[in-house]
């Protein structure tokens, strides 16, 4: 019965998602309030629609219905509850399902707005809205359906979505389980942000595209969604630095980000989003860059498209990517045909798009955006070379050629680094006009400073040049950035007679995005520490031990003393855990147990590293091999991971200045919209 009305529901939602696009472009041509009225209501219907077929779904994969093809792919009696309600996001038909009903949810959110002043926009936002939920609803219903059951056919068990001619439900005793390098809690929450970040973008492309469609092309659409624009870059960026935590903690190689193909796949919309981010300030402030953002945000939404096109067609091997599937050339085709029409709008308002003012100077902080856009976009077209180049070159020469972490590094580190500069500069530039001179003169404190902590570095840690210009530049952005909370609430503290903490707590509360945005810098910068420490400074090392023997890396010393199997029947689960001591400069500090977990249900292994954290270094232990007689001997593989905790550490207060700076403190709805005018000095100082 749930099989049934589940697909049901599916096939319901699809219907009124095209009724909802049909309606909407009947109501905006022929001015029917009345029927934009009725397709913004099918627009809503579909989110209640498509959580009973998914509500469905999550009952037949917590209750073991192995007669469903992609409950048994992706459960098994021994897993949690929880984890059965993860695992619908953990196979291709249920991950797609999820997509849809994330959509579902936030077009519906974006459509009960009050659209008083913006009614020209709400036909066409539906029209986009519903047509990306129509294309997924449909892979779903169509291709990749999670409603699908085992039949006995002739003796053999097939998979049909309907009962073939004398054909009997078959139902398996269990199912394969969910891949164990998805039970660890990253992944539990890794997809869904990713996810979430994803369908997020999907809002603003839909103003971009109304307002293109309606001819109104002044900064009214970026206002509407810059709250939409900042969540969807938390949700992305969250969930990028969970799938490096996953990375970090599951598949055992000592590392966090191996640029591999699927995880670029998410990089690259936020690298977009980042430019779109910055470029639209611009365009707030100055009234310039019109058609690069409307180029940004359509890059987005087709690489949000893209990327998921990458995960679920198999053309690119990955631990992150689903099986094969004949969807590929569906979604590229949605793409395609998303971005052909999408620049045929923007050709069409060309002229329409034109800058209200011209950039007059190259130090102006508009001009240093542009720079910073540019250089985001020069790390997409390295990421994207990188993905497709394999691609390409099966196509024309019958081999697939490897784009490895060497090309990519070499590639984006001299980029990054430009990047790092240009967030030390850009924030002492002002609008309209800065000189070397006034620029000289705002940083020299901080540049001073900067090279006093190189140097006290090149006496005290390293020498490598690579390192000491990298840290050199954090120090830079850190305190560039500090001097400028510094100068901007001693200005108010000595205006408003205020103690300092309470100009600084109210300077910030008036102007969140901008703030957020030092606070943003600032953890990125103490990202950048652990990014360094890793990629230059780890060391790594590979030993057979006897019972006591000691292996040595990097002042540590490891004693490996004893090793442990047993079986947990009810987790399905075979644990092997070894126990080391540790040792740092010949005194004991602790005890690691690296361990292998063995899942009977999918007949696989899950590597669990064992830990010593600090903020100088991480020591990370893994059990390679064993000898499974009287504890004969044990394969360990160890690295020392330098500063590599700052990566975490800066990944939440990167978190927390994204919240800052999204936080509603009044609805932007209510700002007013551009006249078509370039604002005045005046008042461009007054917003700074």
């Amino acid at each position: 019965m749930f099989v049934e009305f589940g697909y049901g529901v599916l096939l319901v939602s699809f219907l009124v998602a095209i009724y909802s696009i049909f309606a909407a472009i009947y109501g905006a041509t022929n001015k029917s309030a009345s029927m934009v009225e009725s397709a913004r209501r099918a627009m809503l219907l579909t989110f209640p629609l498509l959580s009973l077929s998914a509500a469905a779904l999550v009952y037949l994969l917590v209750n073991n219905h192995f007669e469903v093809s992609f409950v048994y792919e992706v459960t098994s009696r021994s897993m949690p509850t929880y984890l059965k309600v993860t695992a619908w996001w953990g196979g291709q038909a249920g991950s797609l399902l999820f997509w849809s009903w994330l959509l579902s949810a936030f077009a519906s959110a974006v459509t009960i707005r009050k659209w008083d002043r913006d009614i020209e926009f709400l036909p066409w936002v539906i029209v986009i809205c519903s047509t990306t939920l129509v294309f997924f609803v449909g892979m779903v219903a169509f291709y990749e359906n999670p409603f699908t059951r085992f039949w006995l056919v002739g003796g053999n068990v097939e998979p049909h979505l309907f009962a073939p001619l004398n054909a009997t439900l078959f139902t398996a005793d269990d199912g394969n389980g969910l891949n164990p390098l998805l039970r660890h809690p990253g992944m539990v929450i890794h997809p869904p942000m990713l996810y979430l970040g994803f369908v997020s973008y999907v809002i603003p492309y839909a103003f971009a595209m109304a307002a293109l469609i309606t001819g109104r092309t002044d900064d009214r659409w970026i206002r509407l969604t810059r709250r939409w624009s900042l969540w969807a870059w938390l949700f992305l960026s969250f969930g990028l630095v969970l799938g490096g935590r996953w990375a970090y903690d599951v598949l055992g190689w000592g590392g966090y980000w191996g640029w591999d193909p699927v995880e670029i796949a998410a990089f690259m919309p936020w690298l977009t989003g980042t430019a779109f981010l910055h470029s639209v300030m611009i365009q707030e402030k100055r009234g310039l860059l019109k058609h690069w953002n409307m180029i940004l945000v359509i890059l987005t939404y087709a690489l949000v498209i893209f990327g998921t096109f990458l995960t679920r067609s198999g053309v690119l091997s990955s631990v992150h990517a689903f099986a094969n599937s004949p969807i590929g050339p569906l979604f590229m085709g949605f793409v395609s045909i998303s971005l052909i029409v999408s620049i045929a709008l923007v050709i069409w308002r060309w002229p329409d798009l034109r800058g209200e003012t011209e950039m007059k100077s190259m130090l102006s902080r508009e001009a240093l955006f542009l720079l910073n856009n540019l250089l985001f976009m020069s790390v997409l077209v390295v990421c994207f070379w990188g993905v497709i180049f394999p691609l390409i070159s099966e196509l024309f020469t019958g081999q697939k050629v490897t784009v490895g972490p060497p090309f990519y590094e070499r590639a984006t580190a001299p980029l990054f680094a430009a990047l790092m500069f240009l967030m030390g500069v850009a924030p002492l530039s002002a609008w309209g006009h800065s000189t070397l001179q006034t620029l000289g003169r705002s940083m020299w404190k901080s540049a001073v400073a900067a090279v006093v902590v190189t140097g006290i570095l090149f006496v005290t840690y390293t020498k490598n040049i690579i390192a000491l210009v990298g840290f050199f530049l954090i120090a830079l952005v850190i305190f560039v950035t500090l001097q400028e909370f510094w100068r901007a609430a001693r200005a108010r503290q000595r205006a408003q007679k205020e103690n300092f903490l309470t100009s600084l707590s109210r300077l910030m509360g008036r102007n969140r995005r901008r703030y957020g945005g030092y606070i943003i810098h600032i953890s990125m910068m103490l990202m950048a520490i652990g990014i360094l420490g890793i990629e230059l400074f780890q060391t790594s090392t590979q030993g057979s031990l006897a019972k006591d023997e000691q292996l040595n890396i990097s002042g540590y010393t490891l004693q490996y003393k004893e090793l442990a199997s047993w079986d947990d029947r009810g987790e399905g689960v075979n644990y092997t855990r070894a126990v080391v001591d540790v040792y740092k400069d010949g005194e004991y500090i602790g005890e690691l147990n690296p361990r292998i977990d063995y899942y009977f249900d999918s007949q696989q292994n899950m590597t669990i590293p064992g830990n010593r954290s600090t903020l100088n270094d991480d020591l990370y232990v893994l059990l390679v091999d064993w000898q499974p007689v009287s504890n004969a001997g044990a394969t360990f593989k160890v690295y020392v991971n330098p500063l590599v905790n700052w990566l975490w550490i800066g990944s939440l207060a990167f978190m927390v200045g994204i919240i800052f700076a999204a936080w509603p403190d009044r609805d932007p709805a209510e700002e007013p919209a551009r006249s078509g005018v370039a604002r005045s000095s005046k008042q461009t100082s007054a917003a700074d």
